[in-house]
């Protein structure tokens, strides 16, 4: 099968979260299991993409309602990644360094997908599946079933992955004219709360709809930032399949980022010389247990009550325990989380921003992984955390319930129900008693590294959701 995975996002070339990761590996794994699958992402002005050699293979101009533009379609020349990487270049709509925030983003990604789509129309062969991934990409279901222009393509199966429901792109009616010509009658098809809703459109128009856990795909039935109804009517054609992580890239016996690498065998050497050189850099002391936090400092993330969820814990357990949290987000969390490091020094720090690298040490360094997250559709920082030997501390939500068993049920992590300062700091205690416990705490640590939540078995049921299309 030949599959076009459309998406705002892919790692390495442009990465802001958890859908970057997917799209960056699950297209991999499908060309490993025999398949042709291809990424299309917008050109942005990213250190990969300057750096990477790509090749010119179609160019020609399009519109969005009265704005015409020129686009080339880049292709990545050394396959690198494992899969054919496509880049849709707009100049002054993609060629810009930031993947959001921008106040055209509606007129960015509207051009992104109707560029994409005029150049995979005129193909000579038709694609077997067009995969969609979030509202970035959501007008693209609606177009190709119902724009004059796309009729050549009109009967290929389309698939939409919702990596997050809260994010739906809505945007008002008097940009409707940017659509290429469709029957008008069709139009109540993109609507949603009087607004254009791509999620919901995609919702409607897609094939198969699909989430990136079980217990995601319930939970959007009650909340989903008021497409519950919607989902619930589209049950039917909707499933839940659990990400994965790459296995290549996610291995701390062969992460090139790793100050000192480490294996099942080797695992307690390992993981405490690279907690040490974490500890060094971070002004931390290497004896006590390391907890961490690695995320989106945003409200989803729980990350509003980490300031007094640190507080709390650092009172109780005094020159007993270390945090570090890597992030940015809402500037009132980050003021506070620095404000913190100047109260607890030695025992508490925090880098505001991102740093790939410092993420990998982070896994590689640390005891426990924070994630008190209100929504979280599937999660992949747990799945890092299990891989690397770090014990999650995680709440029972989405993805989170489906891949961490607690260690009082017979598990490896430890789970808590609620996301609250008390929740999470009865968490922080039961993790400490297991870090004191160093015969039990060993032994969770390698029950954990033997988890395969490789994308091996993902790929393989999205290559069956496909086939159904056919």
């Amino acid at each position: 099968m030949e599959i076009i995975h459309i998406s705002a996002e892919c790692y390495p070339a442009a990465k802001v979260g958890g859908l970057a990761d997917v799209v960056g590996a699950l297209p991999k794994y499908q060309n490993k299991i025999g398949h042709i699958a291809k990424v299309v992402v917008p050109a942005y002005d990213t250190k990969f993409i300057r750096e990477s050699d790509f090749e010119v293979t179609y160019d020609a101009w399009s519109n969005y309602g009265n704005h015409h533009f020129s686009y080339r379609v880049l292709k990545e020349k050394t396959n690198k990644l494992g899969f054919d990487l496509y880049l849709i270049h707009i100049q002054g709509l993609t060629d810009r360094p930031n993947v959001y925030g921008y106040a055209d983003d509606t007129e960015r990604f509207v051009a992104f997908q109707i560029a994409t789509l005029d150049w995979i129309a005129q193909w000579e062969h038709r694609p077997d599946v067009i995969h969609c991934h979030d509202h970035h990409t959501g007008l693209i279901p609606f177009m190709v079933a119902n724009c004059l222009k796309y009729q050549a393509i009109s009967k290929v199966p389309t698939v939409l992955t919702i990596h997050n429901a809260q994010y739906q792109g809505q945007f008002g009616w008097e940009k409707l004219y940017y659509l290429p010509a469709f029957d008008l009658w069709k139009g109540g098809l993109l609507g949603w709360e009087d607004a254009i809703n791509p999620l919901a459109a995609a919702i409607k128009c897609a094939w198969k709809v699909t989430t990136v856990s079980p217990s995601y795909l319930d939970e959007m039935m009650g909340n989903a930032r008021g497409l519950e109804t919607l989902l619930r009517q589209e049950r039917w054609k909707s499933v839940g399949i659990l990400n994965g992580i790459d296995t290549e890239v996610w291995n701390p016996e062969t992460d090139p980022m790793l100050g000192k690498s480490y294996n099942l065998k080797t695992v307690e050497t390992g993981k405490q010389a690279n907690k040490k050189s974490l500890c060094d850099v971070f002004q931390l002391d290497s004896s006590k247990p390391l907890f961490t936090f690695i995320g989106r400092l945003v409200d989803e993330k729980g990350a509003d009550l980490l300031p007094d969820i640190f507080y709390s814990a650092l009172q109780q357990h005094g020159d007993n325990i270390n945090v570090l949290v890597l992030g940015s987000g809402d500037n009132w969390v980050e003021g506070r989380l620095n404000q913190l490091k100047d109260i607890y020094g030695g025992k508490y720090n925090a880098y505001i921003g991102y740093n790939e690298q410092v993420s990998h040490e982070m896994y590689a360094g640390a005891d426990f992984l924070l994630m008190p997250s209100r929504v979280e559709p599937c999660g992949l920082n747990q799945l890092y955390a299990l891989r690397y030997g770090t014990v999650p501390i995680v709440r029972r939500v989405g993805g989170l319930k489906d891949t961490v068993v607690d260690i009082g049920d017979g598990g490896f992590g430890i789970c808590h129900d609620q996301t609250s300062v008390w929740d999470v700091t009865q968490a922080i205690n039961r993790a400490v008693d297991l870090y004191n416990d160093k015969k039990a705490f060993k032994a969770v640590r390698k029950t954990m590294m033997k988890i395969d939540h490789s994308w091996d078995k993902a790929a393989t049921n999205y290559i069956q959701l496909y086939q159904i299309l056919k």
